[in-house]
């Protein structure tokens, strides 16, 4: 059986943000012509692949099998483009590299400052993105480099390596309730006041994400753009919250301890994107950079 790249590229972009509408939004399509296209595609596999309700879409098992070998097709097709379209692409181009959250906090802005200062002829755009958005940009070819959760990246095709721990802590004000303790349950910090970042943070989706259904309705006092300002409020005692532990600094201003949930461990991979021009060395310098800043923290 034969697929259209569209329709692969449109269903990988409906899986990853769990719903048609917003697949079609990436792909700038109509709802109607995407959902057209999904059912299209449904029919040519034989099998449902996707799992319709009333808070979006998920993958059957099918969709799940044709999730895995649709990236690999997109990343061959993306790199025989590349081969040539490289050719094209002028060397002057901005260099792409998007991150989450955590990574936008600190060790991309610090990378950023080392290269560009050791490289004046170079531009970058950083833009904060989901890791599933990261890899699947990656994969299509519209980014250069991206810092993602380890098992985003995993089964993707795409080059990676370990940038090290990026696992979840619980913070407050020093001297407050986390006082003496070492590691609590979500469900024992939805218990307190909660800051937070806005939802569609990266961050603040993938702990909504983990919590799932059944998870206590936690107080959110404030929801805000950065985890610099999240950190901030915590310290000021405005109330608790849930931030990557290479996020602070060891100035004393925070008592922090373990979130006590197995979603909250997570590791940061480095990937470089399909584009022929990801081996430029221009983007293998950027890389350079991105590596000796997580080494650094």
């Amino acid at each position: 059986m034969r697929y259209d790249l569209v329709d692969l590229r449109l269903f990988l972009h409906t899986v990853a943000e769990g719903s048609i509408t917003a697949g079609a939004r990436r792909m700038h399509l109509s709802l109607p012509s995407a959902s057209s296209r999904i059912r299209a595609l449904e029919h040519h596999a034989g099998v449902p692949l996707l799992v319709r309700g009333r808070r979006g879409v998920r993958p059957t098992p099918a969709g799940a099998a044709l999730t895995r070998h649709a990236r690999e097709v997109l990343t061959h097709a993306a790199r025989l483009e590349g081969a040539v379209a490289g050719y094209l692409r002028p060397e002057t181009a901005p260099l792409i590299v998007l991150a989450g959250s955590s990574a936008m906090h600190r060790l991309v802005p610090q990378a950023l400052v080392s290269f560009l200062c050791e490289h004046p002829d170079s531009d970058v755009v950083a833009s904060e993105r989901r890791s599933s958005q990261i890899v699947q940009m990656l994969v299509d070819g519209e980014a250069d480099l991206g810092v993602v959760l380890d098992d985003e990246a995993a089964g993707s095709g795409l080059d990676t390596e370990p940038l090290g721990d990026d696992s979840l802590v619980v913070i407050g004000q020093a001297g407050g309730v986390l006082a003496g303790r070492t590691a609590m349950t979500f469900r024992e910090v939805a218990e307190h006041p909660l800051v937070g970042l806005q939802s569609d943070a990266p961050l603040q989706r993938s702990i909504e994400a983990n919590l799932g259904p059944h998870a206590p309705v936690a107080r959110y006092r404030t929801l805000v753009g950065t985890l610099g300002a999240v950190i901030s409020l915590a310290a000021a005692g405005v109330g608790l919250a849930v931030v990557p532990r290479r996020a602070l600094d060891q100035d004393g201003a925070l008592d922090v301890c373990d979130l006590h949930e197995s979603w909250s461990h997570r590791r940061l991979s480095l990937c470089r994107g399909s584009a022929a021009r990801t081996s430029s060395p221009a983007a293998g310098a950027l890389a350079d950079h991105i590596r000796r800043a997580a080494h650094h923290r």
